[in-house]
């Protein structure tokens, strides 16, 4: 489930619009907003890039050059946007600037976007996290899908950007929303990294002694209340339903089969 085809399944809510400015309106400007689509799949492409490997709690732990320039916060993701932008800026890049903005307002509002997609992937900053979670329930306290027509600018500019910032979020553990077979291939590809991690001491901890509650847990506290969210926000039409329910069904498929599948990713480990 990549961004784009997220951005593909935001739909205008089941009402009755009578123009595009009321379609429009329902997806909060996303739709029909270029400059918008391209910041979600352009902050897609670099959110990993020189992705060491390891959390941000052990870049801070080991006091990293990057972790010392960001001060401990959202260090990868800082590092991402940074190398990215700075290679964005080059001369050779200029045609594709001047196509994606014309104005210094553009500009302002395409980093912003950017900046705030990829350190939506920060899911373990507890402050960041509380912050989106203040935000979501500022922007959707109210359940009439017809008051979205009296919405100021600054109110659903909000809600773009939260509906991004979840997006982005549910693209960035897409296997967990998708076929049980996805799931397996990519949970033993993060379960192999981060075996390697603690095998290189960069890590503390062995997956292969908290893997499957683990799971367990990231499901219950994390992917299924996402899912919900895209759900609530309701641009996504009934994808969200689709999402949730791969969530739920993957859940209940690891609860019963994933103590095997980790005696398997430990004999796999173990063969290295």
């Amino acid at each position: 489930m990549s961004v784009t085809k997220l951005l593909g399944r935001i739909v205008a809510s089941d009402v009755d619009a009578e123009n595009h400015e009321q379609l429009h309106d329902f997806s909060y400007g996303i739709t029909s907003d270029p400059l918008t689509q391209f910041a979600v799949v352009f902050s897609a492409m670099l959110h990993d890039v020189d992705h060491p490997g390891v959390p941000n709690a052990q870049l801070v732990k080991e006091k990293t050059e990057t972790a010392c320039m960001y001060k401990d916060k959202s260090v990868a993701e800082q590092n991402s946007i940074d190398l990215t932008w700075d290679l964005l800026l080059d001369d050779q890049y200029l045609e594709l600037r001047r196509a994606i903005y014309v104005t210094t307002a553009e500009l302002q509002r395409f980093r912003k976007i950017v900046v705030n997609t990829v350190l939506a992937t920060d899911i373990m900053d507890k402050e960041l996290t509380k912050l989106r979670n203040d935000r979501w329930a500022k922007a959707f306290s109210f359940s009439d899908d017809l008051s979205v027509l009296k919405m100021s600018k600054t109110q659903s500019d909000l809600k773009a950007m939260i509906v991004i910032e979840h997006l982005m979020q549910a693209s960035d553990v897409a296997h967990t929303m998708q076929h049980w077979h996805v799931y397996c291939k990519w949970n033993a590809k993060l379960f192999k990294e981060m075996y390697q991690a603690y095998v290189a001491g960069r890590s503390e901890k062995d997956p292969t002694e908290f893997w499957y509650q683990g799971e367990i847990g990231f499901f219950d506290f994390y992917v299924i209340p996402l899912a919900k969210k895209l759900k609530e926000c309701g641009v996504f039409g009934v994808s969200s339903d689709e999402y949730l329910n791969y969530a739920e069904e993957n859940r209940k498929e690891w609860e019963s089969k994933g103590k095997q599948i980790v005696e398997e990713l430990k004999e796999m480990v173990g063969k290295q």
